[in-house]
């Protein structure tokens, strides 16, 4: 298997030792894997790279697993598998209702750690995402993040408006916070900045863009696309 057809994992450990051995074992199972000792190291891999699947610790200094867990959940489906020492039952709820997939308890076997994962990722959905997302007399292209008219000509976009309509059409339906608007499209200046940029893509997306059809905003928690 060629290494970019592998499916790519993000181990997130305090523990350099488990973090070692995890690396080495995917890797001999024909896994691409990038490792994270802390919930910041995560979220900056997150940010530039793609991911499969999750590993994650559930007990770690700073934010712990579950925040973190949380905190994915608002802007990502990928598929999440908690590593906890803990027992209780109440802990494995807490990660499954967090928006965990499935959870292993430490100790464990790494063949047991492979196992879980190919399961996971053989019942996650196939990416549905469209090569492309009509939007009325437009449609957006996710890979080239273009914006072309019925006839193909493309429509100007800036960067980040390329940037905040890519963000919405991969999340289709679902609500984005400012919040993670703001992080993921790199826009500085905050909540307010996300609502000049919005009005702006709506100028050019929208048939009326004081009544918007496609580019919605709820209140009090952000925005969602509802594309054609």
């Amino acid at each position: 298997m060629k290494p970019m057809e592998m499916p790519h994992i993000l181990v997130v450990d305090d523990d350099s030792r488990l973090r070692d051995l995890l690396r080495k074992y995917l890797m001999e199972n024909d896994f691409r894997v990038t490792v994270a000792e802390h919930a910041d190291a995560a979220r900056n891999f997150l940010r530039v790279l793609e991911f499969d699947l999750i590993v994650m610790d559930l007990m770690m200094p700073g934010e712990d697993g579950l925040s973190l867990t949380r905190s994915i959940r608002e802007t990502r489906t990928v598929p999440i598998l908690m590593l906890t020492a803990m027992s209780e039952s109440s802990e494995r709820i807490a990660g499954l209702e967090t928006g965990a997939d499935d959870y292993l308890t430490k100790p464990f076997e790494p063949r047991e750690l492979v196992l879980r994962i190919q399961g996971i990722l053989r019942r996650a959905p196939p990416d549905s995402t469209a090569a492309d997302v009509r939007l009325g007399a437009f449609r957006f292209d996710l890979d080239r993040e273009v914006l072309l008219d019925l006839q193909g000509e493309p429509q100007r976009l800036t960067s980040t408006e390329a940037s905040l309509l890519k963000a919405l059409a991969t999340n289709a339906g679902r609500i984005m916070s400012r919040e993670a608007l703001t992080e993921i499209c790199a826009i500085d200046g905050g909540g307010r900045a996300v609502d000049v940029q919005v009005t702006r893509l709506r100028r050019k997306i929208e048939p009326d863009s004081r009544t918007p059809t496609y580019l919605q905003t709820i209140r009090g928690r952000g925005y969602v696309l509802r594309p054609d």
